[in-house]
């Protein structure tokens, strides 16, 4: 692909569900895309989702990406891996500065509209044997998408800034053995949160947690600062998350909390030509969302630009 010379349609940064899905959408309008993708989707760290619809018995993350990428192939549709380094605006045309992962050289990438889907990065804490524990489930990180799977487990869940008993009391409705640790060496809750935690008979457990690791059955083992040792089934690090949205707020695209990009009903950042969708985007965080969005930003951004007619049918041919 000579993407110095090629002005695309549509430059997609991030290759997760919601950026192969605008990609097949964009495709399937005959639109020229390029598709640049960095490696690190959160969908590729799911073991199973057991409610994305169209899969009884749920579906693994990493495959679900893999069916993403083949249906996209089926039009023509590839992805680069890579990395954007800058994204800016010249003469009204998005430049982008791509780079390979294996250090080839360096090229720009030009389009006339940019689609986001860049995701979130979760602020984490040191956890023993990371990869193995999310992959198995003992360590989890949406309780939207699989609270149900731990219906009467014991839960372990950590504070977070922007909602310190919110997880908690979500996860009260699945278990009723739900231990609520906090991080800081002082607590920061108020006299209402304990209240509510109380009535709903979630155990706030009074020395800050210092360190988890896992057990030989890969059950995690929470580890406070008194010494003590708290076994549970699951644990909830509910720490929050960053959006990955820098490339578009250089631009000046308007940010909310957590640098999540506001978009509009049709996915439209405030910088005319940028649109964004899933995690990056105020909103749930879930793959079903993502796609949606997906789906009618690359129909919008498909009606913006200006048609590309198939050559007409000479008939003396």
């Amino acid at each position: 692909m000579d993407c110095e010379r090629t002005v695309f349609d549509t430059l997609i940064i991030g290759g997760g569900p919601a950026g192969l899905t605008a990609a097949i959408y964009l495709r399937r309008f005959t639109r020229h895309v390029a598709l640049v993708d960095k490696g690190n989707s959160r969908l590729g760290w799911i073991p199973v989702s057991h409610n994305y619809p169209g899969f009884p018995e749920g579906v693994n993350g990493q495959l679900l990406l893999e069916k993403l990428r083949a249906q996209l192939a089926n039009y023509g549709g590839s992805v680069m891996q890579g990395e954007i380094l800058d994204l800016r605006l010249e003469d009204g045309v998005f430049v982008a500065d791509y780079a390979a992962p294996d250090g080839g050289e360096p090229c720009q990438i030009h389009a006339m509209t940019v689609l986001l889907a860049t995701g979130v990065a979760d602020a984490g804490m040191p956890v023993e044997r990371w990869d193995e524990a999310v992959r198995c489930g003992a360590v989890r990180l949406c309780p939207v998408c699989d609270g149900w799977d731990v219906i009467d487990k014991r839960i372990g869940v950590v504070t977070s800034e922007v909602n310190p008993v919110g997880h908690a009391l979500f996860m009260r409705t699945f278990s009723a053995d739900v231990l609520l640790f906090e991080r800081g060496p002082e607590s920061t809750l108020n006299e209402e949160e304990r209240r509510q935690l109380a009535a709903a008979q979630v155990r706030l457990v009074g020395s800050p947690l210092v360190g988890v690791s896992m057990s030989e059955d890969m059950t995690p083992i929470l580890h406070t600062k008194d010494g003590e040792d708290y076994h549970c089934d699951v644990f909830y690090p509910m720490l929050g998350e960053s959006a990955r949205s820098s490339l578009a707020s250089k631009l000046g695209a308007e940010t909310v909390e957590c640098e999540k990009l506001l978009v509009d009903e049709h996915c439209r950042t405030s910088v005319p030509g940028l649109f964004a969708v899933g995690d990056v985007t105020r909103g749930l965080n879930q793959i079903a969302v993502a796609t949606g969005q997906a789906a009618l930003a690359a129909t919008t951004i498909h009606n913006t630009l200006p048609w590309a007619l198939r050559p007409a049918h000479d008939p003396a041919a």
